[in-house]
């Protein structure tokens, strides 16, 4: 489900998805980061994982940008927690 995250320049947010429903992760860009403000999923998709295919899909497109990320909610504070994976793009 990752390879259909998008980055919605025009919005400021990544986006996937699921069904007629869509997730978001709304950011910032600083000059070498991505500041993850504020990820939302519909209610009607909650707990099934959504968000944290949404949020490793976003880490890949900053990866392959060559930026670093900030966590800047809670959720991807967590994601981040749980993936040391991605430490390496923390800012």
């Amino acid at each position: 489900m990752a390879a259909s995250v998008r980055d919605n320049k025009d919005r400021s947010r990544f986006e996937l998805d699921v069904g007629s429903e869509l997730a978001f992760a709304n950011y910032r860009l600083t000059p070498s980061a991505v500041i993850i403000t504020h990820t939302e999923t519909p209610r009607a998709l909650r707990g099934r994982g959504i968000a944290s295919e949404l949020v490793k899909g976003a880490l890949g497109l900053i990866r392959r940008d060559g930026r670093k990320v900030i966590a800047g909610c809670g959720f991807v504070v967590d994601y981040l927690d749980k993936h040391p994976e991605d430490a390496d793009l923390v800012a």
